[in-house]
């Protein structure tokens, strides 16, 4: 392709396109555009390989360009590209993904409701957790309690529960009843205090704001167990996703655990909750979900849930879309959970994980502009310490674009988030390479 052709598909991507998530001021400089990937590389349109440090957007937990879920799409679309789970209908790659994600999922979370996002995913969850109620005679508990910095989805319903504002405040006003209590961080443990009494203090404000509220008005509770790269993957206090489980058991409450990020193996196991032996009555599954090859979202939940669905004539779930469960999405998700078995790729990210735990630690030791690392498994965040006038972050993220690394910053947070076929020269590579970028900027800012 020649130079000519390159700068109108630049030109064309800014006049007819809005980004998800845009920035004019990215955009001003040009449109990025990328033809080709395999592994954790990525190629742009005028060839350059880049190796990618977030998986794309935290999908491609397999890689790149895997034949195996080439394949398995391939002979699904020779035989059926599409027939919606609409009333009676199913689809075979349909039941037996289902089949496969009742055996993986941890405790009993079973019965699976397809979507085609986390944003859907999540929104249904809400949906879910008040017609439950609604089925067992108590349509008034409607109301909704989430986390100060938690971030759920894009959707109006889901935006109401997600504590970040820079998310919600251009459409406000949201879904009423949406309640927030505070972050559940580890690192935020007063001096002086041990982690579990930093816990308990959280679960008492969590209880006290149910009782303040009235525990019959609570449709649901909303959280992700391990909160994603808007906040650095911040661990919870020793018995504080135990405590707020028992919680939710006391009153009555739908406990629904958000793992879009978190789940398919980042952490080191299958699901962030399975570190903390506590199960959800819903989970929200997404991005790794299917690798990022077809997207595909669900919320699965308890036999227990589910079964007020299918009692009699007039109880069904009221929601649904045309795509959910898409026939080649499901077929590809097969696929990819088969890659990330045959392949030990959970045990992968565990190993590695203790591996990057290490490096990013040395490094904190090396450097001052270091604050601290925070994370788990293949999941890690870097926070700076510097000015923020100085857009530390951005140049650090620039500094690597340039020199063939795509790594993602939220102002002086760094954000490190592989595959999970990452190879230990790989980790290497990418660590040197953040290593010699923190170097160069502490050169270039004086610090």
């Amino acid at each position: 392709m020649d130079e000519k052709e390159i700068k109108r598909l630049k030109e064309d991507a800014v006049k007819y396109i809005i980004p998800h998530f845009a920035s004019n001021s990215e955009l001003a400089k040009g449109a990025k555009i990328f033809t080709k990937g395999e592994g954790c590389y990525v190629y742009d349109i005028e060839g350059n390989k880049y190796f990618d440090t977030f998986a794309t957007l935290l999908t491609t937990v397999s890689g790149h360009n895997r034949p195996e879920i080439k394949e398995a799409i391939i002979r699904q679309l020779d035989e059926l590209e599409f027939f919606p789970n609409y009333v009676d209908t199913f689809t075979l790659p349909l039941i037996n993904l289902s089949r496969k994600l009742a055996q993986i999922m941890p405790g009993d979370l079973s019965v699976s409701f397809y979507v085609n996002s986390g944003s859907e995913a999540n929104e249904t969850a809400l949906k879910i957790a008040r017609q439950y109620h609604l089925e067992n005679g108590q349509p008034h508990r409607y109301k909704f309690i989430a986390r100060r910095d938690s971030y759920h989805a894009t959707t109006l319903g889901a935006s109401s529960v997600t504590g970040l504002k820079w998310f919600r405040e251009y459409f406000e006003p949201l879904l009423p009843g949406c309640i927030f209590v505070s972050a559940a961080r580890e690192r935020d443990c007063p001096p002086g205090m041990d982690s579990r009494t930093y816990g308990q203090k959280l679960l008492q404000e969590l209880e006290e704001t149910i009782e303040d509220e009235s525990p019959e008005s609570i449709a649901g509770i909303i959280m992700d167990p391990l909160p994603g790269s808007n906040t650095a993957y911040p661990l919870p206090p020793a018995g504080y996703l135990e405590g707020v489980r028992a919680l939710c058991d006391k009153y009555g409450i739908v406990l629904i655990f958000d793992e879009i990020q978190s789940g398919f193996g980042k952490t080191g196991k299958w699901f962030f909750c399975e570190h903390y032996d506590v199960v959800p009555d819903i989970m929200t599954i997404g991005k790794g979900f299917a690798g990022g090859y077809i997207p595909l979202a669900a919320a699965v939940m308890t036999k227990k849930i589910a079964d007020v669905f299918r009692k009699k004539p007039g109880c069904e779930l009221r929601s649904g879309s045309t795509y959910g469960g898409h026939t080649l999405a499901c077929a590809a998700a097969l696929a990819n959970i088969s890659v990330i078995e045959k392949n030990n790729l959970v045990q992968n990210a565990a190993r590695l994980g203790a591996y990057l735990e290490k490096r990013l630690n040395e490094m904190k030791n090396k450097y001052a502009l270091v604050d601290r690392c925070s994370g788990i498994g293949l999941l890690w965040a870097i926070i700076l310490k510097a000015d923020a006038k100085l857009k530390v972050g951005t140049w650090l993220r620039d500094w690597c674009w340039k020199h063939k690394m795509i790594l993602r910053n939220n102002g002086d947070m760094l954000v490190v988030a592989p595959s999970l076929t990452i190879s230990q020269q790989e980790a290497d590579e990418m660590l040197d390479k953040i290593d010699q970028a923190i170097s160069e900027a502490i050169k270039r800012f004086k610090l």
